[in-house]
């Protein structure tokens, strides 16, 4: 698991620097691995792809989101996701 930082710092808006991306993505790809997954969290609302996310999947094709959802004090819910051309599929989520 590679984490990065919200340049913007709130939970309202997410965005990862350029150039820390490339550097995740290319250490992973140096590794001999596939970028799978990337996870992040919705503080207030459900774990469903906000417009945001799927404009950022764009660049991403065949990547799964998860998305950790903490709305309203309630215990944390996990989704999945693969989104592709602006679709949004919910694929089930294992935990091994």
């Amino acid at each position: 698991m590679h984490r990065a930082l919200n340049v913007h710092a709130s939970p309202l808006k997410f965005e990862i620097d350029p150039s820390e991306l490339l550097e995740l993505y290319n250490s992973i790809e140096a590794a001999g691995l596939t970028l799978g997954a990337i996870y992040h969290s919705h503080v207030r609302s459900k774990p469903y792809p906000s417009q945001t996310d799927i404009g950022f999947a764009a660049n991403w094709p065949a990547v799964e989101w998860v998305i950790v959802g903490l709305a309203d004090g309630q215990a944390p819910e996990v989704r999945s996701y693969l989104i592709e051309d602006g679709r949004v599929l919910e694929i089930e989520l294992e935990v091994e």
